[in-house]
């Protein structure tokens, strides 16, 4: 492949081997690091058809970021950051962008799995999707199941998961198989809006719409038997369940508020920003705190969401099989984030390790074994790497690799990757057409709207296996099983 251009053609890329491409340092464009992106020629080449590249190269010329700007696999174009992009900022000199993390805090996925196998679920399996659809609140502006008073929403994005736990929705054990055990320290509701409490204290426990799923799946190929084991997933043919969404509205409107704050802040502080989506804010300063207080909020917020949901899926399948959700074995495998912005420890450049605010939007962590993040059942195999698809196609589990701390600040893809936007999707198919297909994929579908179905057509989406192949391939994350849907609950 010869020398491509970026859409605006503003930046060139460059192709360093089969699978990774870079745009070089350019200090004329106000570059001040690399950009590498990871994909294949085919993926690389929907990249270049929409403007995930120019905003790469431009989160590049932020204040403090260090070593290289990633763009990972299933990259496309996003607000200010592409969608699968990480960056890395200094502590003291560098920024924190509410762009880079987005509007959905911490939409993220969680999978659940179970002792049943699909031969017990067939003759359940419309019954059960009718049931969790029945118990779940789904689609644009969903309500949850109840309404929390203000100081129960402070307590909630405080405390996160252990929230709900301690109110008797999960079990124990939950908190420790979640990324930061489902809490994050330094959140403070009272950087928090009263606009964005007032949505979330009706939302939680809610699916959302858009790419927001409930899927019951099937494990369809293990590929790696002891790290499987280790996570519960024994056999296949066995049934797991997969919750993807995040702080709904709450999120959001956080998102939004600190928008505003960062664009005046970013000409108080004089930066000269290549796309004014990228409005930024010293880490240090008084913005910055205050954005990370309400985005840690969201945070928990989102965890504390699907927790709530954990709980009624498992209500939903005591009642279909008449049996506890503990003699169902439906353990928590795992929970990651996929948009976030937090200080981790990583080495720049072959330097000691330091603090960096690491921006994942739309990328997930991956990190390796032995990392003291890790919990202590995943210590010594890697962490668990969650990577949906779109309704009637694969997700994966994945290990992280000690490979992803150099290439990518121990992050890997986060799902399929939009490759056709919902009204072109909307243009292309029909309720019909997109069930029909489903349908002839052994997958049952309940949305609350034509268009959560439509919008959301398999082909809208990258193909999930060849993004997963890239970060197999490279070492960042590696395959550990692959799941395929049976029934699917949407917005």
């Amino acid at each position: 492949m010869s020398e491509l251009l970026s859409k605006s053609g503003s930046y060139r890329i460059k192709k360093i081997s089969d699978l990774i491409f870079q745009i070089e340092k350019d200090e004329s464009k106000g570059m001040k690091v690399p950009v590498t992106i990871y994909a294949s020629d085919s993926l690389i080449s929907k990249m270049i058809n929409d403007r995930t590249l120019d905003q790469a190269g431009n989160v590049a010329t932020l204040p403090g970021v260090v070593k290289h700007v990633v763009v990972l696999p299933d990259g496309h174009e996003g607000y200010g950051f592409p969608v699968g992009g990480v960056a890395a900022t200094d502590m003291d000199e560098g920024v924190v962008s509410p762009g880079g993390v987005g509007y959905d805090i911490n939409c993220g996925v969680r999978l659940i799995k179970t002792g049943l196998s699909a031969s017990d679920l067939r003759p359940h399996l419309k019954d059960l999707v009718n049931e969790l659809f029945r118990s779940i609140p789904t689609g644009v502006g969903s309500e949850g199941a109840f309404r929390l008073t203000t100081s129960e929403l402070d307590e909630l994005l405080i405390e996160g998961t252990n929230w709900a736990v301690e109110h008797g929705y999960g079990w124990q054990q939950d908190k420790e198989t979640c990324e930061e055990g489902g809490m994050m320290p330094g959140a403070d509701p009272t950087r928090v809006s009263e606009v964005a409490k007032k949505r979330g204290a009706i939302q939680l426990g809610s699916l959302g719409s858009g790419n927001h799923f409930l899927e019951v799946q099937k494990v369809d190929k293990i590929y790696d038997p002891l790290a499987a084991s280790s996570m519960g997933l024994d056999h296949e043919g066995q049934i797991t369940i997969l919750v993807h969404c995040g702080s709904r509205g709450f999120g959001h409107q956080v998102c939004s508020d600190y928008l505003r704050v960062s664009e005046i802040a970013s000409k108080k502080y004089g930066f000269k920003l290549a796309d004014r989506e990228l409005a930024c804010v010293p880490n240090g300063s008084t913005e910055g705190n205050d954005y990370r207080g309400a985005m840690f909020s969201s945070l928990n917020f989102a965890w504390c969401n699907r927790q709530m949901i954990t709980h009624w899926t498992r209500k939903a399948f005591e009642r279909i099989f008449r049996t506890s959700d503990q003699a169902l074995e439906m353990e928590l495998v795992y929970d990651v984030s996929h948009n976030i912005a937090k200080i981790e420890r990583h080495s720049v450049n072959g330097e000691g390790t330091r603090d960096l605010v690491i921006h994942r939007k739309g990328a997930t962590r991956a990190f390796p074994a032995q990392m003291p993040e890790l919990p202590a059942r995943y210590y010594n195999i890697g962490q668990p790497v969650i990577i949906p698809g779109s309704m009637g196609t694969a997700s994966w589990v994945l290990k992280g690799n000690r490979k992803s701390l150099n290439l990518s600040f121990g992050s890997t893809a986060h799902g399929a990757g939009r490759m056709m936007s919902r009204s072109a999707a909307k243009r292309m198919h029909s309720v019909d057409e997109v069930k029909k297909i489903l349908e002839m994929r052994g997958v049952y579908i309940k949305s609350s709207t034509k268009d959560g179905i439509v919008e959301e057509a398999p082909e809208a989406y990258k193909d999930v296996d060849a993004v997963v192949d890239v970060s197999d391939s490279l070492g960042i994350a590696t395959k550990v099983a692959r799941l395929v849907p049976l029934g699917v609950i949407k917005g």
